[in-house]
Parts: C-alpha cells; sequence; structure tokens
C-alpha cells in the first residue's frame, strides 16, 4: 500500500470517530442556533404506601411494621391503639385495633381502575392469635372480622381508589381466652398487601 493511501486510510478513520454535533459557530454573525434533542423511554409507575392513622405506629423499612405490644385475652393491657373487653370473659375474645392509612399511587397506567387487597401470608405461631380487619371505625367487636389467609382469595380493602389519595382501614389482633402451653410471650404475623392497576 502506498504512503498516500495510507495517510488517506487513516485520516478517514480518525475522521469517523469524531462525534458530530449541531452547527455551533457561523462567521460574519452574532446568532447560532445550535438545538439538543431529548429522548427518554416512558414506564408506567406504581406504589403503595402505608402510613401511622391515629393509633399505633407504622414503621417502614424494607417491610412495613406495627406492634401493639402487651395484650391479653381480658383486655386488661392497653396496647397501643384502641381495644374491645371480651363480651364474655374467658370465653370470647379480646380484640386490640388501631387505624392505619394506606395510599396508592400509579402514573402512566392505560386505566385508573384498580383493586387493593391482603392476605396474612404468615400466621402467628400462637393458636389463640388471629388478624382481624374493618374498613370502617368499628363500633363493636363484630365490626372487626377474620382478614383471609389464602392467597388465591384475599380480602378486599378497596376497588377503584383514586391514585394519591390515603384511605383508612382498621386492622387488629383477636386474642382468644385459650388455654394451654406455649400461648404467651412475642410473635408475629406477616400481611401481603397487593395493588393492581387493570
Amino acid at each position: 500500500m502506498s504512503k498516500r493511501l495510507t495517510l488517506l486510510a487513516l485520516t478517514t478513520a480518525a475522521l469517523s470517530a469524531v462525534p458530530a454535533f449541531a452547527d455551533t459557530q457561523a462567521a460574519n454573525t452574532n446568532t447560532v442556533s445550535p438545538t439538543l434533542v431529548v429522548t427518554v423511554t416512558i414506564q408506567k409507575a406504581i406504589q403503595l404506601t402505608l402510613a401511622t392513622g391515629t393509633g399505633c405506629t407504622v414503621n417502614s423499612g424494607s417491610d412495613y411494621s406495627i406492634s401493639f405490644g402487651n395484650v391479653d385475652a381480658l383486655g386488661i393491657n392497653n396496647g397501643c391503639g384502641s381495644k374491645f373487653a371480651p363480651a364474655t370473659p374467658g370465653t370470647t375474645n379480646a380484640v386490640y385495633y388501631t387505624d392505619y392509612r394506606l395510599t396508592p399511587t400509579f402514573t402512566s397506567q392505560s386505566v385508573s381502575t384498580n383493586t387493593l387487597t391482603a392476605y396474612v401470608s404468615s400466621t402467628f405461631s400462637k393458636a389463640n392469635l388471629s388478624i382481624v380487619k374493618a374498613d370502617s371505625a368499628p363500633s363493636a367487636v363484630g365490626d372487626l372480622t377474620a382478614m383471609s389467609t389464602s392467597s388465591g382469595s384475599q380480602t378486599s380493602l378497596a376497588s377503584n381508589a383514586t391514585s394519591g389519595t390515603a384511605i383508612t382501614r382498621y386492622i387488629g389482633v383477636s386474642v382468644a381466652p385459650t388455654n394451654g402451653a406455649g400461648l404467651t410471650g412475642a410473635d408475629s404475623a406477616t400481611i401481603t398487601y397487593t395493588l393492581t392497576v387493570q
């Protein structure tokens, strides 16, 4: 290959490596007008936030948590929220409960119809404890009903909620007056929430 062809090949390679720019300079004028094209790929987004109501504190982290403190089947302890003492002590359950807020938020979805459901994905290990819930402020223990423990048949919490608007719901722990070994001490259950926009 001749020196001239080698030089031409090197010059062409060097020029092809130079980035292309809009026209940012001009002679014999006082104005230039380069342009910048901004490109994005927008994606739909969704989130569900749990927050403290007027009762117990909802703590955030990798998962949310709430503690009712000390509870008992006679309703003697106060816990952190409200409670219903058993209608018949030693026979019926005591319930400790609190309000809390859920805020569903979704953007760039093709529709705004949605469902908010929940179920107890990990139950208490102690047989005398269960999770109960209510959609509005309970006035009696019977207003709090058991939350589903089945992922295939979850408890409905809301339908067609407004994005960004907090919803108040009630969650509680029912304590049965069961006697036997291993029914005292700390325990926990896990509730899984699902927000679906469809």
